[in-house]
């Protein structure tokens, strides 16, 4: 297929070419290489509000958002400050820390589903300790996930895993053990039956069921509540406890996350994103008596060197200081929506087979008319007019995720107005799409 460049992207493509001689496939994680859509991935050399600008000087409103964390938005002036100041007394300390202590509280205080914490410096890591932590409560080794459903790159949840493998045509990774792979039972979403049935035979082996409550990762497959609570109370049913992970949904949603949203009581809950401001870190939650299992209080280990450095925490707590004002997620959300209606009206207006999927401040462009529930229900031939939508946005200076497995997000820092023009341009490239 050939494009029609009407922007530069000399620079990114030099950049890019000196990047392969230092890193597999150019890049420091697969889906930033552009792989499914058109020319040299853009490097990035500023950010500002919504916007950013690349190493040749376009400028585009962003929606990938650092993939999620951003709820602010770029370079955000009070986390910048936060971040500053705490740097100017040291980056790292491998010690407690009062701001530790300060975002820890903030968070417990303002989410009724947990009771205590642990820090960690990535969503995939949180992953990994909450699952040990489900192994290490109930003695049982096995695990339940979803097809399509993303955890991270943890061995054993590397099987049908979600948007990265998606999009480069994998169900799962070489160099995980095939009996790694076998403590995991891979089952399809939206179906309780199979889960029932799955736990009718297994449960006496199986420690947890995780998911995505707001599967995120491989398109936006939203789950009907009925779905949700029927996970519960089979968990319940079974003696298995249930993760939610929030890496993506926690925070976006609402303060409370999909737990909040959907008023149901995990067992164990991952975070990331958001939680960090912008800096790397995760966090893996649950109540008093399940976390009292971990180290030093009990005979799970986990331990990291980095978890809960100062200069994460500073902008964690700063961004959560804003999260936690009146109204703030009500207003997100309807600039959201009016946002996704503008293109969604257009799309129908001129009949194009185009559903906008959204919760929260995130939304996802899927051409069907058909709602989405599991992944098995995209068409991979779709992916061909993301491929173009892509393209053409990048020419008219707004930025999508590079994978039309993944979800795209609004922040506080996108105006109405930045909004509307973005629908616009949005609506233009669907033009294209579609002639």
């Amino acid at each position: 297929m050939n494009f029609t460049n009407t922007i530069k992207r000399e620079q990114s493509a030099k950049l890019f070419e000196e990047a392969k001689g230092y890193f597999p496939g150019g890049v420091n994680s697969p889906v930033r290489a552009f792989k499914s859509v058109s020319g040299p991935p853009l490097f990035i050399k500023e950010g500002k509000g919504c916007r950013f600008i690349d190493e040749d000087n376009n400028h585009y409103i962003d929606f990938c958002c650092s993939w999620g964390p951003l709820i602010l938005g770029h370079n955000h002036e009070h986390i910048r400050n936060r971040v500053i100041d705490t740097v100017s007394k040291g980056t790292s300390f491998g010690t407690p820390t009062k701001m530790g202590n300060q975002l820890g509280k903030i968070i417990l205080d303002n989410n009724r589903f947990i009771e205590k914490m642990r820090f960690v410096s990535s969503g995939t890591e949180a992953v990994m300790s909450a699952i040990r932590l489900a192994r290490g409560v109930t003695g049982k080794p096995k695990l339940i996930k979803f097809d399509g459903c993303y955890h991270g790159h943890v061995d054993s949840l590397m099987v049908k895993a979600g948007s990265g493998l998606a999009t480069f045509g994998i169900s799962t990774s070489a160099g995980i053990p095939e009996s790694f792979a076998q403590e995991t039972i891979v089952l399809p979403l939206a179906d309780l039956e199979a889960v029932e049935n799955c736990l009718k035979q297994y449960s006496d082996q199986v420690a947890a069921i995780i998911l995505e409550p707001v599967p995120a990762n491989n398109g936006l497959l939203l789950q009907d509540k009925s779905y949700l609570e029927g996970l519960r109370q089979l968990c319940t049913q079974y003696n298995v406890l249930l993760i939610f992970d929030e890496v993506i949904s926690g925070f976006r949603v609402n303060l409370e996350g999909a737990a909040g949203y959907y008023g149901i009581q995990p067992d164990i809950i991952t975070y990331g994103k958001i939680i960090g401001g912008g800096m790397p870190v995760g966090a893996f939650a649950a109540s008093a008596e399940i976390m009292s299992h971990i180290a030093p209080e009990g005979a799970v280990y986990q331990a990291g060197t980095l978890s809960a450095n100062p200069v994460a925490m500073s902008a964690g707590l700063a961004t959560m200081e804003i999260l936690v004002r009146n109204s703030f997620y009500t207003q997100l959300e309807k600039k959201t929506k009016d946002f996704v209606q503008n293109i969604q009206q257009h799309c129908d207006d001129k009949n194009y087979a185009v559903s906008i999927v959204t919760i929260g401040s995130i939304f996802w462009v899927a051409f069907t008319k058909e709602r989405i529930m599991r992944s098995d229900q995209i068409d991979p031939k779709s992916m061909e007019h993301f491929k173009v939508l892509h393209h053409e946005l990048l020419q008219r200076g707004v930025y999508l995720g590079p994978s039309g497995y993944e979800v795209g997000f609004v922040s506080d820092a996108h105006s109405v107005e930045d909004l509307e023009q973005a629908a616009e341009k949005i609506c233009d490239a669907m033009d294209i799409v579609f002639r």
